[in-house]
């Protein structure tokens, strides 16, 4: 089966607007990253230390869906350029590696999202933990 060159260039656009949602991710997470480090060390709390570490799993895998989404445009790339050269073999092979990495682009996606829950997750108990010890008790 022969595979036009047009195939694989249907992935840039797919590929180029997760890279930008990805660096968006990114970008946010350091800069919230960042607000935390203001906090003077005595008001920090053990939710500040679990968030900091939800924090550094989360930009791992916000590395890793960059870089496999990179890896799978550069694939897709490549691919091109085997079809543009009549290999016909090659570029399906390339393409088909490059539909593997941006799968695991977007499984790694939706990892760092189910993370990024779990931290949201976090500060809504300890916001309703603080509610709750300020509310007043009725005597009883």
């Amino acid at each position: 089966m022969e595979m036009p060159i047009t195939t694989p260039s249907l992935l840039f656009p797919a590929i180029s607007l997760l890279l930008l949602a990805y660096t968006n991710r990114f970008l946010t997470l350091t800069g919230v990253i960042r607000q935390l480090s203001g906090i003077p060390r005595v008001k920090r709390s053990d939710i500040y230390h679990r968030q900091v570490e939800n924090f550094r799993v989360r930009l791992k895998i916000i590395r890793m869906m960059q870089a496999t989404g990179v890896l799978s445009f550069v694939l897709c790339t490549l691919s091109m350029f085997a079809l543009f050269l009549r290999w016909q073999f090659a570029g399906q092979i390339l393409f088909g590696a490059s539909l593997v990495f941006l799968l695991i682009s977007l499984l790694c996606s939706l990892y760092e999202v189910h993370i990024s829950t779990k931290a949201i997750d976090l500060e809504i108990g300890h916001m309703l933990d603080k509610h709750e010890s300020s509310a007043p008790r009725s005597p009883g």
